[in-house]
């Protein structure tokens, strides 16, 4: 399971103080106190990637990634939610509009959570190295390898690393140097085993974006010798500061997490560009939100350290074991380990040996679900819309692409067929901005149309259209998704991807296109909208009636139910409205990924609230809404997770089902997510992150719900 950074939690900073202020639903006080606060309930989240790690069932390779995803995730939550809780004490007062508590307390809570996930990882990891050698696989340390792997190191110290490596002497630098987000460094004390000199301090960045973090040994046969770079490094130390005479070392990894907001203003047009440059050279230079350190540094290096850089007690100082930049480790060395089994994504059965994917698309509604069923059904799409003739245009949003992007080749080639390419490109996709930057450039060189983004709102809708004329008549086909139009992500992350013809549909996301290539993104233009809700116009509107509809059948004695697939769960105005529910008697079930601030049990509920998060081999991004309205199913699909951002400060859509056997088929697909009870953990009011266990029959959903939708292929 990898997880590429940026997407893998969707941890945004909340709304600046000028975008909160337009914020057109005021939550009242006392919602937020029934809410868990959001920060609190992500280390949660986090936890159960750790529980993910710990899991004896899950294949050695798997463990360990997951080891680097509960990294990963912890780093990106420092360096955006921490640092924005650092940035929002500054406000005082008008921070507490937006958040559950004191941002001093919730940040001293974060400090402690963590510090006990630390200490649950370092037992995973403890547990995994035992496992690792019981399958002959081992980590060697610089003072554990025999001569032959001496002679192999410093070979390959001299020919690969000695180059690319810098000490800094730091006592005799000015300027303490600006430590980088998301390196490590060796923090070294030199002396003298005489004590003859006064020892001296040192730092050498460990330069993995260059070197490879783990270099295979020469080892025995039957077995897997591995050493770190860092103790490849730590090794050769004599060799370093040979001209400095010392032959005492004692070297401890250390690692800064910065900031990594951008400072952008509200000003689309070229301006941005620059923003975003400059944006991304200043993040190097962030405010550091933590200090992770080995516990076992030199007291007065480590004092030294702080002391130079800043740092206090109050800060996020994080003791840790001897090994740090895990997230390195979901890219841990897979050849070593025994074959392991992946299922096989496969071909919607409607475009098995289909000459024409729009052909298809223009009998019926299909619907595509990642990763089980293949995401080259879109490449064909956009393929075929290239070269066709009767073609004239494709608009498509992209918000997080590929590195080597198909979706990008089919529509540069659409371009030099005569299509007008239109692309909605998202420069603010955090971690993604300098990618897009580049894709820019390289869409606008091959003559596409490429539309950058709207003041104070960040693209997120995943919406395609493609226009088709055959002599007098204009067929329109296209798509609303649940994920990104990343063919790597999409081998992974659980979503779902609407292809139609419905001409409602076809018409509001043309109207989404209208609102975001028009220069004033006038919204009354969404309001044409009549199929799709949209955010910021009505998306949370919507969700409100139809939340509203089943509480009347309730009150009424009528069978009333709601289910809520998502990402992440903090609206208030949702929440509070999903707690009413319950009260009226509503069966509310939910399957939620990260985020839930919504509590599930009160003793003044009819009903309390069936909430489950499910962690597994591909992660859970699908966002599918289900109510029973009064028999008639109303099915949902959208790009939107319950969230402020989400609902007011992003362009969101969401699809109906109309098609009556794929709502059938996504009702199907929620039941049996929950009903699963092996990699399913219960969302309760104490965060407790129990495996749930309904049911004699073990249910793993992921993997039912392959079977489910593969059986379709032979029926």
């Amino acid at each position: 399971m990898r997880l590429p950074i940026g997407e893998n939690l969707d941890i945004m900073t909340m709304p600046d103080a000028t975008v909160a202020k337009k914020t057109t639903r005021k939550k009242p006080q006392a919602e937020k106190k029934k809410m868990i606060a959001r920060d609190i309930s992500w280390l949660s989240f986090n936890a159960r990637v750790l529980q993910e790690a710990a899991d004896k069932s899950v294949p050695l390779h798997e463990r360990i990634r997951f080891l680097g995803i509960f990294s990963n995730n912890l780093d990106e939550f420092f360096r955006v939610r921490v640092a924005t809780l650092k940035r929002m004490m500054s406000f005082g007062k008008s921070a507490k509009m937006h958040l559950e508590e004191n941002p001093d307390k919730i940040l001293d809570e974060i400090q402690s959570r963590v510090i006990e996930q630390q200490r649950e990882f370092d037992l995973v990891w403890k547990d995994i190295v035992a496992e690792m050698e019981a399958q002959h696989i081992f980590l060697r340390t610089e003072k554990q390898l025999n001569k032959e792997q001496q002679k192999f190191v410093l070979n390959y110290f001299n020919e690969q690393v000695r180059t690319n490596i810098i000490p800094l002497m730091i006592e005799s630098i000015q300027q303490f140097p600006i430590l980088r987000d998301k390196s490590i460094y060796l923090a070294i004390v030199l002396a003298r085993q005489d004590n003859s000199v006064r020892q001296k301090f040192a730092l050498i960045e460990i330069a993995t974006g260059v070197l490879p973090r783990f270099i295979i040994l020469p080892s025995k046969p039957g077995e897997h010798d591995i050493i770190l770079m860092e103790d490849l490094v730590r090794f050769c130390l004599p060799n370093i500061f040979v001209y400095f005479g010392y032959d005492k070392f004692s070297a401890h990894i250390i690692k800064v997490t910065r900031d990594a907001e951008l400072d952008i203003d509200n000003d689309i047009s070229d301006s941005l560009i620059h923003q975003i440059e400059k944006g991304l050279k200043d993040r190097r230079k962030g405010k550091p939100v933590r200090f992770v350190y080995d516990k076992d540094i030199d007291p007065l290096l480590l004092e030294y350290l702080m002391r130079r850089q800043g740092l206090s007690g109050k800060d996020n100082l994080i003791p840790g074991a001897r090994i740090h930049n895990f997230k390195d480790f979901m890219d841990f060395p897979e050849s070593i380990f025994p074959p392991h089994l992946h299922r096989k994504t496969f071909i919607h059965p409607l475009f098995l040996n289909a000459p024409s994917v729009m052909h298809v698309i223009q009998r019926q509604d299909v619907m595509l679900h990642f990763p089980y069923h293949s995401f080259d059904t879109i490449i064909d799409l956009l393929r075929e819309a290239a070269i066709d003739p009767n073609v004239s245009s494709i608009k498509i949003t992209a918000y997080r692409l590929a590195r080597n992007s198909k979706i990008v080749n089919a529509l540069v080639n659409a371009v030099r067929n005569g299509k007008q390419v239109t692309v909605v490109l998202e420069l603010r996709a955090r971690f993604d901005e300098a990618a897009n930057l580049d894709w820019k450039s390289r869409l606008e060189e091959e003559g596409v149309k490429v539309l950058l983004g709207i003041p104070n709102m960040k693209i997120h809708a995943k919406l395609c259209v493609i226009k088709k004329r055959i002599g007098t008549k204009t067929i329109q086909c296209g798509f609303v998704s649940t994920g990104n139009l990343n063919e790597r992500t999409a081998r992974v992350y659980g979503d779902h991807c609407l292809l139609t013809t419905n001409r409602a549909i076809i018409a509001d996301i043309n109207r989404v296109f209208t609102y975001l290539e028009s220069p004033r993104h006038d919204i009354k233009i969404l309001e044409g909208c009549k199929t799709l809700p949209v955010s910021p116009l009505n998306m949370r509107d919507t969700f409100l009636r139809l939340i509203d509809r089943e509480i009347k059948n309730a009150k009424h004695k009528k069978k009333a139910a709601i289910t809520i697939k998502m990402n992440s769960l903090s609206d208030a105005t949702l929440i509070a409205k999903l707690y009413e529910a319950a009260k009226a008697g509503v069966d509310v079930k939910m399957v939620i990924r990260g985020i839930c601030c919504a509590y599930t049990e009160n003793k003044k509920w009819k009903k309390n609230i069936t909430g489950v998060s499910i962690v597994d081999e591909y992660l859970e991004h699908a966002r599918v809404f289900i109510f029973h309205h009064g028999g008639q199913e109303k099915v949902y699909i959208a790009s939107c997770d319950w969230m402020i951002r989400n609902l007011d400060h992003r362009v969101e859509a969401a699809a109906p089902i109309t098609d009556p056997a794929i709502r059938q088929e996504l009702i199907d697909i929620m039941n049996i997510q929950m009903s699963g009870n092996v990699k399913a953990r219960v969302l309760d009011n104490e965060q407790r992150n129990l495996y749930r266990k309904d049911g004699d029959k073990k249910i793993r959903t992921q993997l039912e719900i392959y079977k489910y939708l593969h059986e379709k292929q032979y029926l």
